[in-house]
């Protein structure tokens, strides 16, 4: 059973939606949804898979761990200088070259650890704009008042590598439960998690020191690119997500662009309907390929410059793939969710200052 989580005026690429229906008669496939930042990628993104008695690996692509971190960087608000910020990030050319302190961890790919990555990933300081369930907001312990740093990775080769030995050895056929190649997966896989969890805390350490501010607080962390094991109705499940974020892991933030807002929400108890999922994001909604040219006709190569004033990156890519213009609207994506009762909203983050490199 396929579930879309859409209304009438969504915009869902039907590529995505026939790309889901060739999972459909997968061995042990349940049921799958695409939720609204549903777009076609090798495997869609923003969909959730849920088998019995096996799994699929490639189901959740080699960002095993790929996520989203809130953290509170204990810097008032009132004290934030924009200037100042960019001026300190900008002097940074790569993460590697920001010196930290890694030795509570013992991970394989360690010169990776504390780095972005390309593509959609970011760090990005921001302030709560915006408060709307105030008792779930207290609860959360974040301070309206302190300057945020949202921060989106995974585990970055690690991950690669533990999927390209899976392809290697097994191609597109899934792993049976209790099996020997199943458990070593899994083991994998959830130390790859375990790095990426780790990979956003050391990058919002490094950012804080580069600016010359202490080590900030994990508010949230969440991950939408994982494998997670589930018990419902007395059997055992796995939860396949691709670009999709749990709705049972507590409260999540489901990213914007760096030029809209962002929202901590709370999902809604037992979603079993959505594969227990969340959007994670915006979602795509053109390809990257064709991104330059319509933002040139769009903007002009000076208004885009001018635009991107409060952005620090090294590709100028970013400037075309990563837009605004480039994703689905946001409020559009939370007004969905919660239309069909998934979700409630906390509180919006605005972005200041967003750094890729």
């Amino acid at each position: 059973m396929i579930n879309i989580v859409r209304n009438e005026k969504s915009w869902i690429e039907s590529n995505a939606v026939e790309q889901l229906k060739k999972y459909e008669k997968l061995d042990g496939m349940i049921r799958i949804t695409g939720l609204p930042d549903l777009h076609a990628g090798r495997v869609p993104v923003g969909a959730a898979f849920i088998t019995e008695k096996k799994i699929y690996p490639y189901l959740t692509g080699s960002d095993i761990g790929c996520g989203i971190a809130l953290f509170d960087t204990k810097v008032k608000m009132k004290k934030f200088k924009r200037e100042n910020f960019i001026r300190d990030l900008s002097r940074v050319k790569q993460m590697e070259d920001i010196e930290a302190d890694l030795s509570e961890y013992e991970f394989p790919h360690m010169e990776k650890l504390g780095t972005i990555g390309s593509g959609n990933h970011f760090a990005e300081f921001q302030k709560i704009e915006k408060i709307y369930l105030k008792d779930e907001f207290e609860k959360s312990g974040i301070s309206k008042d302190n300057l945020m740093l949202l921060v989106h990775s995974g585990s970055r080769i690690y991950g690669q590598v533990i999927l390209e030995k899976y392809l290697e050895n097994h191609g597109m056929l899934p792993l049976e439960e209790g099996s020997a190649e199943f458990e070593e997966y899994m083991k994998e896989h959830n130390d790859a998690a375990a790095y990426a969890k780790a990979n956003r805390k050391v990058i919002a350490e490094k950012l804080l020191k580069v600016i010359g501010k202490g080590k900030p607080d994990l508010i949230l962390d969440s991950s939408h690119n994982m494998i997670a094991e589930k018990i419902e109705m007395g059997s055992r499940i796995y939860i396949h997500r691709k670009g999709a974020a749990p709705s049972d892991a507590g409260m999540i933030v489901i990213a914007g662009t760096r030029d809209s807002l962002s929202y901590i929400v709370k999902p809604k108890e037992n979603l079993s309907k959505y594969c227990y999922s969340i959007s994670h994001g915006a979602g795509r909604k053109w390809t990257r390929e064709g991104s330059k040219d319509r933002m040139l006709k769009i903007h002009g190569k000076n208004k885009i410059i001018q635009m991107n004033k409060n952005l620090i990156y090294s590709d100028r890519k970013v400037l075309f793939e990563e837009s605004r213009e480039a994703y689905k609207n946001i409020e559009r994506v939370i007004q969905d969710l919660i239309s069909h009762d998934m979700i409630e909203i906390v509180a919006s983050l605005k972005p200041l200052i967003t750094f890729k490199r």
